[in-house]
């Protein structure tokens, strides 16, 4: 066996992933985005400081987020879409994330298996991601591999998200566009709405309006913008479209692109889609800091053996759940 086989092979020093990512290498942006994922404190440390040196080097590229209920089509319309941009002359990461079994703590990654054609392509990246146990069905570090993507050359950031559901609204934050793909006869179309996910929409598309569903899905979407008006006006000014398409026959992606356009180049000249980037990034930075204590909490070697004490008492009803988060922070303060 060669030796090359037998060995594991080291990971590269941040300055050469670093050099690699910026010359657009997939291979070096790929184990960049391996170390932004893993939890372990030797790689948090990498992954923090190839984030920094690619944040000078990120490119304004359009960060897309595509949501939608399982079978809506939303891989398929990703790779029409993204088949579209990249003939456009954009390059087109795609971040898909697959949802992560409670039970098993698995994931199915086999979102480039659904996109034959787009991952053969070399000027698109895919990326499947498991999205652990993260609220919103958006990886854990999913900003931070936007970064890397960017620096990397990448002009279009498509992020798939898992489904729809109250914590999807997570994606929200971290996109210049949020797409919400529909269904029609899919029993919500009077009821419009699952109001948390449709107030962030900036459009709501029907996908699969081809053969003897095209006037369904027109029906569709013609009630989906009716009910759009029963929502309170964006801070941008803009109105939500509805709009329908079909990604399998590739009809109607084009003009779904051209809104998405429209959108951003009136956001730009408002200044808002700066604004709205800025507003990100303080985001961004509260939920780090949120994420780091937490895992230094739970990780710490005193407060560890600890909290099944805890957590045993607050199961059998003798200590609050209250009292006892104030002890065991409390211990975490004192430590020192």
């Amino acid at each position: 066996m060669p030796k090359i086989q037998r060995e594991k092979h080291p990971m590269p020093a941040v300055d050469v992933l670093v050099e690699g990512i910026i010359k657009g290498d997939t291979s070096a942006l790929g184990r960049a985005i391996t170390l932004v994922e893993s939890n372990r404190k030797d790689h948090l440390e990498k992954a923090n400081a190839i984030v920094q040196k690619c944040l000078s080097r990120s490119r304004d590229a359009i960060r897309i987020g595509i949501t939608g209920v399982p079978g809506v089509g939303k891989s398929t319309f990703i790779e029409t879409l993204g088949t579209l941009l990249i003939a456009e002359g954009n390059r087109v990461a795609v971040l898909a994330v697959d949802p992560t079994s409670t039970q098993s703590k698995g994931s199915i990654l086999g979102d480039k298996t659904r996109m034959e054609e787009l991952v053969k392509n070399p000027n698109a990246f895919i990326r499947p991601s498991p999205s652990g146990e993260t609220l919103g069905g958006v990886a854990r570090k999913t900003r931070e591999t936007i970064i890397l993507c960017e620096a990397a050359g990448y002009s279009i950031v498509l992020i798939e998200t898992v489904g729809v559901g109250q914590s999807e609204t997570a994606v929200h934050g971290m996109v210049d566009f949020f797409l919400l793909l529909k269904l029609s006869g899919a029993g919500d179309e009077l009821q419009g709405i699952k109001r948390g996910i449709v107030e962030m929409a900036d459009a709501l598309v029907v996908n699969k309006a081809d053969g003897e569903n095209i006037k369904k899905a027109e029906a569709a979407a013609k009630a989906f913008k009716r009910a759009l008006h029963l929502y309170p006006p964006k801070e941008n000014g803009w109105i939500p479209k509805a709009l329908t398409c079909s990604a399998t026959e590739n009809t109607g992606i084009d003009t779904v692109w051209d809104m998405i356009l429209d959108y951003i180049e009136k956001n730009k000249a408002s200044g808002n889609f700066l604004e709205k980037r800025k507003r990100q990034n303080r985001n961004w930075l509260y939920e780090s800091i949120e994420e780091r204590l937490k895992s230094e909490f739970f990780q710490d070697e005193v407060i560890a053996p600890e909290i099944e004490k805890f957590v045993t008492e607050v199961m059998a009803d003798t200590i609050s759940p209250f009292h006892a988060a104030e002890q065991l922070i409390g211990m975490f303060k004192n430590k020192s």
